[in-house]
């Protein structure tokens, strides 16, 4: 069982964030990942910002 600490994260996360599962070809998240961490990013917040930047070119923000 966790701590309470992971358990009131958990419950937080759950209220606050959406999920969004993602699927790559076998080794490609490593390469995503490394790419990533070039630019000084996690992979969640490269992919975030990379949605976000299409969606605004595209208008839809």
């Amino acid at each position: 069982m966790g701590t309470a600490e992971t358990k009131a994260k958990n419950k937080y996360n759950a209220k606050a964030y959406d999920q969004i599962p993602l699927r790559v070809k076998a080794g490609e998240k490593e390469k995503i990942q490394a790419h990533a961490q070039k630019k000084g990013l996690s992979l969640n917040a490269y992919i975030v910002g990379l949605i976000e930047k299409d969606m605004k070119a595209a208008g839809d923000t």
